[in-house]
């Protein structure tokens, strides 16, 4: 199961994609369609004969014959269908790697229609190029399975009735549609990283496609800006952490609790030579500030060693360029280190929009760190209480309830 869904993260894109360019924007529903029919054929068929040599070969080329066989039934199709089939069968450069990482750089973009809004574009994307299904579009925007469905219904229709597929080397227009690609990577990264999923606190498989994904753009010219390397970066940096997100026993671990030798050092290398080529320019985005703030986490041996002072002057330009109440709570957590816990929670009183982080556990999470540290017992244990009671997943409630045993023996961990 495993296998399957991370060759679905990593195919259904590119195969919805490279079939909407051949058959048309008009049948972007089709391509969708095929590319779910392979998947649930594939199910079928590979626990008995095994798993072919090259299943994206395979996945493609199940998805192009279940595209024919639809359009050689349609009676609007008829004339062309067959002509479309002889193509498909005889040309192979359709189907180079080449052509399909353009052809998801395509996608990519024409997703980010300037007729629709930034969440909409970032939710076209998600749910075409990365296989996220409605439920999990709605947890990456804190959001309705319905007002998610009716979101995409719209989008995909736009799309529909643009006529044509974004092309690439149009540089200007590329350019305004950079920004929410980045966004829409960022969001995949951070969904795989410490997303909503009630499946577990960490999906490493969606951090990998989001790494692949931004890699197209770093190998492309006109997507190779400053701020595609700071994305890049703050990827590889947060993913060279990822080993030691979970212990051996398979349970969930902050920063400060974490196995630091595990850490991937040629990640964190890649992040830092990527950071350091984002450094071009005027330009300063949210991502070269993460990217940074990674950075100086990265470089620390022991969480006693991080700069928390530099910490905290790049949460505060990050404030700044993109202000939220998740980031303000961050900087809270950081004063605290710096400062003492009576400073972190002066800080998080302080927090503009506090009700915004309500329903977000490790808001009280944070509350309950800082009262423990302080020697408040039982307020912490409140605190906690209150975030077990809003874990989104298994990983999540082990971790928090191990924490309000923690404040009946002094707060070891």
């Amino acid at each position: 199961m495993e296998l399957h869904e991370h060759l679905f993260r990593r195919e259904a894109g590119r195969i919805v994609a490279t079939l909407t360019r051949i058959f048309g924007v008009e049948h972007l529903a089709l391509a969708e369609d095929v590319v779910q029919d392979a998947f649930c054929r594939a199910l079928e068929v590979w626990p008995f004969r095994g798993v072919p040599e090259n299943p994206s070969a395979w996945l493609m080329a199940t998805a192009k014959h279940r595209a024919l066989d639809v359009l050689r039934r349609e009676r609007t199709a008829r004339t062309f269908a067959p002509e479309l089939g002889r193509l498909l069968e005889s040309d192979e450069q359709l189907f180079t790697e080449d052509a399909i990482k353009d052809d998801q750089l395509r996608m990519m973009f024409s997703c980010c229609h300037p007729r629709l809004s930034e969440a909409a574009q970032v939710a076209l994307m998600l749910h075409i190029l990365c296989g996220f299904s409605v439920d999990e579009v709605a947890g990456a925007f804190v959001s309705t399975h319905a007002g998610v469905e009716k979101r995409l219904t719209r989008a995909k229709q736009v799309l529909a009735e643009s006529g044509r597929l974004f092309e690439i080397a149009d540089a200007v227009d590329f350019a305004t549609r950079l920004p929410a690609v980045h966004r829409a990577l960022y969001l995949l990264f951070n969904e795989g990283y410490h997303g909503a999923s009630p499946e577990s606190a960490v999906r490493a498989e969606l951090c990998r496609e989001a790494l692949r994904l931004t890699a197209l753009l770093v190998e492309y010219p006109l997507a190779s800006t400053p701020a595609t390397y700071a994305l890049a970066a703050l990827m590889c940096l947060h993913a060279a952490r990822l080993p030691a997100r979970l212990d051996a026993a398979g349970q969930f671990r902050v920063l400060v609790d974490q196995d630091r030798s595990r850490w991937d050092p040629n990640l964190m290398a890649e992040g830092q030579r990527l950071l350091e080529r984002s450094a071009t320019g005027p330009q300063l985005t949210e991502y070269h500030v993460e990217a940074a703030i990674a950075a100086v986490h990265g470089s620390a041996p022991r969480v006693q060693d991080t700069d928390w002072a530099q910490i905290v002057s790049l949460y505060d330009t990050l404030l700044e360029i993109r202000p939220s109440p998740v980031v303000a709570l961050n900087r809270a957590i950081a004063v605290a280190q710096r400062d003492g816990p009576e400073r972190g929670l002066e800080e998080i009183a302080a927090i503009a929009d506090r009700g915004r982080l309500a329903d977000y556990p490790f808001y009280h999470a944070a509350l309950g760190e800082l009262e423990l540290r302080q020697g408040r017992g039982e307020s912490a244990r409140g605190h906690f209480r209150a975030a077990v009671g809003l874990a989104r997943n298994a990983m999540e409630r082990q971790f928090l309830e191990q924490r309000v045993e923690a404040c009946q023996d002094g707060g070891r961990r």
